[in-house]
């Protein structure tokens, strides 16, 4: 029977074991420890020191490789579509190994801030293969994207229409534009990863587009080329998507007139599996769910199927992403209901934000051993000085978990390193890459003498004997 302290979670026979599509595919124990794409746990950890956070490299590039072909052949032009774009969304990790990663599988990328754009090309991405999202660009961003010549603008707002276009006329250039769309479908995910419901700051609502797009096209250095929309985050099967895009091609219908926009993007939001409990379609699945609304909606319309274009992130990096920390200290807590164990680790809420932002789910075990003790209920803890500092609420793990002990999460290649912050003074862990047991390093552990090098009370050596005196 399930634990009265965590009723949502299944029982488990063996705590050892590893949920199908919650760890990597390459993922395995080999006499007790457990390997990741080849390479020993215990060994990276001896090498790099904990936490840190493994990615899969072949896992990555698989996946973005399997959700182009997917789309491709959804959207192939034999099947009466005009081909697909695929974005990869680097908001979800993005380095410049993995933008690399990205453009050697056919993918684009999608950046949203000035610092992922700079990323994004000095990793060496063509300028043409980006596109530039985010509801509140400051002009020196888009200054400087224009100025790189980037391949779209996502416009959030009309605000944003007049400085893109008054940024590409100082320019002497025309700017290709996408206009994003409030489409109104609410996704079911969580309230804060829902982002086309109406109440909230992403997009223009569809009574008004038909205004805005009219300003675009007046506009002197605009190309709109097409509409964008994103539904949310998450999402397991592809009825919400398939419904976003009825509306954005009566939209896209409605707006092209005698001069048909050629694209269209639906967004992202593809969900994966963080427990055993869930269970995402196959993405090949939703490709075809949703061409198959695109093409039945477009033939209601009487209008030819757009080029598509998607934003994947999470569905590609997230499950090939392991941290690995170290426990620290084990604590029962005997409530009325149970005894709820408290493990600690040497990282938490700066190195994943994600269950402290939205109650995100994740699954972990031991990694440095086997164990034949009996399961126990146990919430991993982080070190930080919060109570919501968890970093997983619920999970089975074997009753005799000891200091010392390494401790793997599993999926946590998409938003944890990209939300990472240094609270308490917390230098932000690595991130590093394995292929075929090699291991190399994608981004350097932060040290002490990093967070320090900011602080300009420190620059001169201008610390007080008694910090209090200055006050007194």
């Amino acid at each position: 029977m399930p634990h009265p302290l965590a009723p949502q979670l299944p029982d488990v026979a063996d705590a050892n074991a590893l949920a199908h599509g919650v760890w990597p595919a390459s993922a395995e124990r080999v006499d007790g420890a457990l390997h990741v794409g080849g390479a020993d746990l215990r060994e990276i950890a001896q090498q790099h020191g904990t936490p840190f956070l493994l990615v899969d490299e072949t896992e990555v590039r698989d996946r973005a490789r399997r959700i182009r072909t997917a789309f491709d052949a959804a959207f192939a032009p034999e099947r009466g579509a005009a081909g697909v774009d695929v974005y990869y969304a680097g908001k979800a990790l993005l380095t410049a190994d993995i933008a690399r990663w990205m453009r050697a599988e056919g993918l684009r990328i999608d950046v949203c801030t000035g610092g992922e754009l700079a990323l994004a090309l000095r990793a060496g991405v063509e300028p043409e293969a980006i596109g530039f999202h985010g509801n509140n660009k400051s002009e020196l961003e888009i200054e400087a994207g224009v100025a790189a010549g980037i391949g779209t603008f996502i416009i959030d707002s009309a605000i944003e229409a007049e400085r893109i276009s008054a940024a590409a006329a100082r320019a002497g250039r025309a700017q290709r534009v996408r206009l994003r769309i409030s489409v109104g479908v609410h996704a079911s995910t969580h309230e804060f990863l829902a982002t086309s419901h109406e109440d909230q700051k992403f997009g223009i609502p569809l009574a008004e587009a038909p205004a805005v797009v009219a300003r675009i096209r007046e506009l002197p250095g605009l190309e709109l080329v097409g509409l964008h929309t994103h539904i949310g985050s998450q999402i397991f099967d592809a009825d919400g998507f398939a419904e976003s895009a009825r509306r954005m091609l009566a939209l896209h219908a409605e707006l092209g007139g005698d001069d048909p926009l050629p694209e269209l993007n639906l967004g992202g939001g593809f969900g994966i599996a963080y427990t055993a409990a869930d269970s995402p379609e196959p993405i090949e699945a939703i490709a075809e769910g949703l061409a198959d609304a695109v093409r039945a909606a477009a033939a209601e319309l009487g209008v030819a199927v757009p080029r598509i274009a998607i934003e994947p992130g999470r569905w590609i990096v997230g499950p090939a992403g392991v941290t690995v920390y170290e426990v620290g200290t084990i604590k029962p807590v005997r409530l009325a209901e149970g005894t709820r164990t408290y493990v600690s680790v040497d990282g938490g809420m700066a190195d994943n934000a994600r269950p402290a932002l939205y109650d995100a789910q994740y699954s972990a075990r031991i990694a440095s051993r086997a164990s034949d003790a009996e399961p126990m209920l146990a919430r991993v803890a982080g070190r930080h000085c919060e109570s919501g500092d968890i970093v997983v609420d619920a999970e089975w793990l074997p009753s005799d978990v000891a200091p010392g002990d390494l401790l793997a999460v599993a999926t946590t290649g998409a938003y944890c390193h990209s939300l990472a912050s240094n609270y308490n003074a917390a230098p932000r862990p690595p991130v590093l890459a394995v292929r075929d047991g090699a291991v190399r390093t994608l981004v350097r552990r932060e040290t002490i003498d990093d967070l320090l090098a900011r602080d300009a009370g420190l620059d001169a050596g201008l610390v007080a004997e008694n910090p209090g005196a200055a006050s007194a």
